[in-house]
Parts: structure tokens; C-alpha cells; sequence
């Protein structure tokens, strides 16, 4: 499908250039920093929140389900308007959504203002997909150029990480109330949206077209309805055959096969679906949700395991909040050495050998979770083997999704990318959660161990059938993208 010029009369994909470049790359690795560290300041929290917001451990996976659902329903919209409107432009009103959020998270001494505040940090996944646009379209931005430049933003994502937990886990050792801690995502968006304002340039032209409202809204309900009925099935007054957990999955089944009716009829819609048709696309699909199902499925469970007293529950690490930060932090530097380490590996071993060796040490890494969970140091070893495993993956799956776009494409073809590691994510997390409440005894606030043997296996189960997928990816032609 070919589209019209944009009313500039700029050459597609060209942007303008008020800067040095050095000034435009540090202000989107602030960007990416500030989204690390919304995604990695709850972890030292977690355990010590099941008592200061009275909920159980299985509900704090809520959290995640609610976080994910919100990039899904973000992510498509923001990269579509990113494509036809600026993404400089879009994304300062990406920034301002998720400094709204964060600043909701910070306030917040209940559970529901706490998920309020998650929902629109949601909107972070729209920081990636706006931040390719940017990058990719500067004069002289070629295909190895971006794939550098990918994992460089995936490493300064894992440093946002690291530096969210370090600070927070910091503030809530030194201080009565880990809720003090709820205020370090805020001051880090406000400080990003301060630095990038000025910096990051424009693109100048637009691909044309308009917003296919229609399209967006059905998606945003198919995957809303079947997130909830996935999160809710299995609890109370939401057992799997009841008429409410199929209606809602049924009605979003039904609302995602109207999308995709809407989706083939439509001259510019927010997301083409035809692009599915081909195999390249649908293998990385289907390792993008394989890896990230495992990867936010454990992001609640694995940092609750390393706070949880052995005393108190017959299991877990009984590390603080700084501990726990200590624990985590040889995954996360496994995470930034893989999307570092991922254009050379890509180059040796093909694309398709980096995906393929992604989703084996994943699978080995939480299959070997289920037998070294006694021993701290032997713990955080093995989840960084799945670390390096998620490094790689972050990387390639992400420079894949965005090749096999035109350029005028880019946050779109980003977008779609990062939507299914939302969809993946939220899988993974309501799965995880669905298994923690089964594991959860009338009012027991933690699960029995065969809640996180359970959920060790399964993510170890389904890496290895994304490695199985990944054997089936064949490198695109430059023609046919």
C-alpha cells in the first residue's frame, strides 16, 4: 500500500535537525530511563505493600494485569498518531500521561488509586515505538544504524530498571513507610519531559491518512474484555463456565474478529493486519508473545519469592527491599548485555539463531528456578540466564518488527510490536495470577510454594515452544518489506 506525501513537501522520513545529535540520542536515552525505572521501582516494594494496602499477593498481580491491559489499549494509538501528526509532538503527550500517573502513584495509600495510577502509566509503551520514529527517520538513519540504536535504548531501558529499584528499594529502607518510595517514577518522568522538550527534533514530513477511530476502539475492547476474563476467571464469582467469565471472553473474541473485519475494509487503518499474512511477521509475532508471557508473568511473583520470610510461609528468601534489589540486579545487567551484544550475534549466528538461543535460556533459566529456589545466590543466577535470554530477544524482536515496515511506518510497525508484548505480558500475568489465587488459602495473604513451581514450569514451557516457533523464521527480502 503506498501513501501520500505529507503536506510539508519534505521528503518522507526526513526530520528536522535543530540540535546535535548527541543532545536528540541523551535525551531519548533519558526517555527510556525514565520508563525503566516505572517499570522496575515496584519490585523491592511489593511484599512490604501486601500489608501497608491490605491485599493479598495473588491481587498485587493486578498490578501487572492492569498496567499491560493500558499499553495494549496506548500503544496502537499513540504510534499511529506518532506517524501522522509528529512524534515529537505525540510524544509529549505521551510524557504528560505518564507523568499524570505517576503522580497518582505517588499519592496513593490505597489499592485502587495505586492501579488508577498504573493504568496510565500504561502509556510508556508508546515511549519506544515514538522514540524508533525519531531515530529512524534522521537523515543518513540506516537499517544497521537503527539496530544499534535499538539496543542502546533497550540497554538504557535496563538501566531505568536498575535504578528504579536501586532508589526505591534506597527509600524504603530509610524510611517508616514504604509508600514514601511511590514518588520516585514521578520525579523521574518530570524530569525526562523537562530535558526532552526542547531537544528532540521533529519529523517533517507526514505519510497522510487519518485515524481509523473505528478500528482502535474495537481492539481496545476485544483486548480489555479478554484480559479481565483471563485475569478474573478462577475467582470467586468468576469460575471458568460461569455466564460472566464467558461473556466477557466471548464478547472480546467477538470484538477483536469485528477488528479485524473493520481492519481488511479500511484504506488506512491503525493496524494492518494483511502484514500477519506473512511469515515473517507471524513467527516473530508468536515469539514476541511466547518470551514476554514469561517475562511479565514472573515480574510480580520472582520479587515477592525473594521477600517472603521462610519463617512465615515455609518458602521464599527473606531479603529487605535494598536485598531484593541486590538479588535482581544480576538479571538486569544480563538483560543489558544481551540487546547489547545483540547486533554481533545477530550477525554471527542469523537472526534467527538469536531467537532461537533468546527462548532456550529462558526456558532453562526458569525450569532451573523450580529446583535452585533455596539458595539466593543459586536464584539470581539462573533468572540471569533467562535475563540474557530476554536481552536478546528485546533486542531482536524489536529490530525485526521494525524492518519489515516502510519508514512513514515506523511507530506503527514499532507499535504493533510493543502492543504484543503488552498482549503477551498480560497473558503471562493473568495465567500467574489465575495460579497464585488457586494456591491462596481463604484468608492467607501468600500462596503455598506450588504457586511458584507452577508458574517456574509453565513460563519454561511456553519459552521453549517460542524457541520452537523461532525455527521457522526465514530472513525478508528487502523487496517484499
Amino acid at each position: 500500500m503506498t501513501h501520500p506525501s505529507g503536506p510539508t513537501g519534505h521528503r518522507a522520513g526526513s526530520a528536522l535537525r535543530t540540535t546535535p545529535a548527541g543532545a536528540v540520542l541523551a535525551s531519548v536515552l533519558l526517555v527510556e530511563l525514565s520508563s525503566g525505572v516505572i517499570q522496575g521501582f515496584l519490585s523491592p516494594l511489593l511484599k512490604s505493600l501486601t500489608d501497608v494496602l491490605r491485599v493479598t499477593a495473588a491481587d498485587l498481580n493486578w498490578i501487572s494485569v492492569a498496567n499491560l491491559v493500558a499499553s495494549a489499549v496506548f500503544t496502537p494509538v499513540l504510534s499511529r498518531l506518532g506517524d501522522l501528526h509528529g512524534h515529537r509532538r505525540i510524544l509529549r503527550v505521551n510524557l504528560a500521561l505518564v507523568l499524570t500517573g505517576s503522580v497518582l502513584v505517588g499519592v496513593s495509600r490505597d489499592f485502587t488509586t495505586l492501579l488508577a495510577g498504573q493504568i496510565l502509566q500504561g502509556a510508556i509503551a508508546g515511549f519506544f515505538p515514538l522514540l524508533v520514529g525519531i531515530l529512524r527517520n534522521r537523515p543518513g538513519g540506516g537499517d544497521a544504524e537503527s539496530r544499534r540504536g535499538i539496543g542502546v535504548m533497550v540497554a538504557a531501558l535496563v538501566a531505568g530498571l536498575t535504578l528504579g529499584l536501586f532508589a526505591s528499594g534506597a527509600v524504603a529502607t530509610g524510611v517508616d513507610s514504604p509508600t514514601a518510595a511511590l514518588w520516585v517514577p514521578a520525579a523521574a518522568v518530570a524530569l525526562a519531559f523537562a530535558v526532552s522538550w526542547p531537544l528532540l527534533p521533529e519529523t517533517a514530513s507526514r505519510p497522510g491518512g487519518r485515524v481509523d477511530w473505528a478500528g482502535g476502539l474495537l481492539l481496545c475492547l476485544g483486548l480489555v474484555a479478554v484480559m479481565l476474563g483471563l485475569g478474573l476467571g478462577g475467582t470467586p464469582g468468576w469460575e471458568w463456565t460461569s455466564v460472566p467469565t464467558l461473556g466477557v471472553l466471548l464478547g472480546g473474541a467477538a470484538a477483536l474478529a469485528a477488528w479485524v473485519r473493520v481492519e481488511l475494509r479500511t484504506p488506512d487503518p491503525m493496524i494492518d493486519v494483511r502484514m500477519f499474512a506473512r511469515r515473517g511477521v507471524i513467527v516473530v509475532s508468536l515469539v514476541t508473545v511466547a518470551f514476554s508471557f514469561a517475562m511479565f508473568g514472573l515480574q510480580i511473583a520472582n520479587p515477592v519469592f525473594y521477600g517472603t520470610v521462610r519463617a512465615e510461609s515455609g518458602y521464599g528468601l527473606g531479603l529487605d527491599p535494598l536485598g531484593i534489589v541486590l538479588a535482581m540486579l544480576p538479571y538486569l545487567l544480563a538483560i543489558a548485555a544481551g540487546a547489547l551484544v545483540g547486533p554481533p550475534v545477530a550477525a554471527r549466528i542469523t537472526d534467527r539463531g538469536t531467537l532461537v538461543t533468546g527462548c532456550v535460556l529462558m526456558a532453562a533459566g526458569y525450569a532451573l528456578s523450580a529446583v535452585t529456589h533455596t539458595s539466593a545466590a543459586a536464584f539470581a543466577a539462573v533468572n540471569a540466564v533467562a535475563g540474557l535470554g530476554i536481552g536478546l530477544l528485546q533486542h531482536s524482536t524489536r529490530t525485526l518488527a521494525v524492518e519489515a515496515v516502510p519508514r512513514d511506518r515506523t511507530s506503527v510497525g514499532s507499535g504493533i510490536n510493543e502492543l504484543l508484548i503488552s498482549v503477551g505480558g498480560s497473558l503471562g500475568a493473568a495465567v500467574v495470577l489465575g495460579v497464585s489465587a488457586a494456591h491462596t488459602r481463604p484468608g492467607a495473604t501468600l500462596p503455598d510454594l506450588g504457586a511458584y513451581t507452577t508458574a517456574w514450569i509453565l513460563c519454561s514451557a511456553v519459552c521453549a515452544a517460542g524457541a520452537l516457533f523461532a525455527l521457522l523464521h526465514r530472513p525478508v527480502p528487502e523487496e517484499s518489506r
